[in-house]
Order: C-alpha cells, then sequence, then structure tokens
C-alpha cells in the first residue's frame, strides 16, 4: 500500500478504536512492521497520534478536528473532482470568497490562472492562488489558526464586511438536513456566517465524509446555500432531501 494510504488507513484505525497495535496495521496494509513503525514516527511528529509501546493512540478527543496533514490525504480524488466542478460553476469576472480547508485547496487549484477577484480565507489557498495571473488575490487580516492558517477573529471579519462578493465558496467539517453547515472552530463558524451574509451567492463544497459528521458550531441552516457541490458517493436520497430545501445540487 502506498503511503498516503497507509497513512490514512492508520488514522481511520485510530479514529474506529482509539489504538492501533504494529502487528495489525502491518497485516491490514499488507507491509512489514518496520515500516508501520517508521509511519508511527512520522505521524507522532505531525501530532496525529501519540505513539505507545506496541502501537500507537489517537490523542484526538471525540470533538477534536483531525489535523489539516491528515485530512488533505483523506478522499483526495473526490475533492479534487469536486474542486474541478466547482471552478467550472464560477464565471470569468467575478468577486469570489474562498474558504480555508483541504477542500478549498483544491478549488483553489482550479481556479489559478482564472480571470477573477479572490479573497482567500487561508494563506495554503491564497498560496496557490498568488502567482497565477491573472487571478486577483485580495488578503484578509485577521488571526492565524495554528496547523489551518486559516485566518478569523476581528480583522478578518472587518475585512469581510468592507466587500460584497458574487459568490461565497464555503467548506465545512459537517452537515446534515437537520442540523445544516457545522464546523469545529467557532471563531470560523463566525467568519462563515458573515461571508453568507457578504455574497449574492452560496456554494458548499462537501465530499460525502462530511455527511456523516455533525461538529460543535452551527454556521447555517442548509436553506441559506445556493448551491451544493460534492462527489459520487453521497446518496442520492440526501441529494433529494437537499434539493427539497431549494438548494440546488452537483456532483464533481
Amino acid at each position: 500500500m502506498e503511503l498516503p494510504k497507509r497513512h490514512v488507513a492508520i488514522m481511520n484505525r485510530l479514529r474506529e478504536s482509539g489504538r492501533a497495535d504494529v502487528s495489525e496495521l502491518a497485516r491490514a496494509t499488507g507491509t512489514s512492521e518496520v515500516t508501520i513503525r517508521r509511519d508511527l514516527e512520522q505521524l507522532a511528529t505531525l501530532g496525529a497520534l501519540r505513539r505507545v509501546r506496541g502501537g500507537a493512540v489517537s490523542d484526538l478527543a471525540r470533538g477534536d478536528e483531525p489535523p489539516f496533514v491528515f485530512r488533505e490525504l483523506e478522499n483526495a480524488e473526490a475533492k479534487r473532482a469536486i474542486g474541478t466542478a466547482v471552478a467550472g460553476l464560477v464565471q470569468d469576472g467575478e468577486a469570489v470568497l474562498l474558504d480555508g480547508g483541504t477542500t478549498a485547496l483544491h478549488i483553489a487549484r482550479a481556479l489559478a490562472g482564472r480571470r477573477v477577484t479572490v479573497m482567500p480565507l487561508s494563506l495554503q489557498v491564497a498560496n496557490v492562488l498568488a502567482s497565477a495571473a491573472p487571478t486577483r488575490v485580495i488578503l484578509p487580516g485577521g488571526d492565524l489558526r495554528p496547523g489551518e492558517l486559516a485566518v478569523n477573529g476581528p480583522l478578518a471579519e472587518a475585512s469581510l464586511h468592507a466587500l460584497r462578493f458574487d459568490l461565497a465558496i464555503l467548506t465545512c467539517c459537517g452537515v446534515s438536513v437537520t442540523d445544516g453547515m457545522t464546523t469545529y472552530d467557532l471563531a470560523d463558524a463566525s467568519v462563515k456566517r458573515l461571508a453568507i451574509s457578504q455574497a449574492h451567492r452560496v456554494l458548499l463544497a462537501a465530499d460525502a465524509s462530511k455527511f456523516t459528521r455533525t461538529a460543535l458550531a452551527t454556521v447555517a441552516l442548509l436553506d441559506r446555500i445556493d448551491v451544493l457541490v460534492t462527489d459520487n458517493v453521497t446518496p442520492q436520497a440526501t441529494l433529494d432531501d437537499i434539493e427539497a430545501l431549494g438548494v440546488a445540487t452537483h456532483r464533481g
């Protein structure tokens, strides 16, 4: 199994049971115990887990968000397809607010080089767009979240208050018909809510895994969203329920 897939398999096992032994991980991934020990050391360095005798345990509490470096590996193909689909819904010349997160990185890669004006809510997203003329990048102020490098706080909100966007492209940690769009970070939720109020159209990008989770902070109910872009794994019944709220849906 390739390195990124092994890391995802290890983290998924830890999320399910809280602990994983080297021997069982080696069997599950078809690799040697030496390789698994090396993987665990790498993931521990990234803060994704804690090494213990014979294996590893998750350091994440139930309500914690997984590290960015792990989420970047998770469902990467689906996120890439979503990014391409979202970019196809953006018109040249539009002013776009683009959220942070791993799905937003794929959207930024698909938008880079387009004739659009983008305010990214993350330095990682801004870096993708910065050298891709004629794309224009407007940076907000704000506090940086460690690891995420997403901006929030009063300065970020002041930047959003000063502008009106044709389109706000948001991502989330969890989404459901009943709970709406949710995220783990309270300050992040506040910025997302403001982004919705400052845009003529709102697009939510979420892969199928987000429909199995509800995070701590509510951003908005789904009737505040104009368009949902997801992947081919999301059940059609779920999309039917969302469309009943007046939301257009697209698959990447």
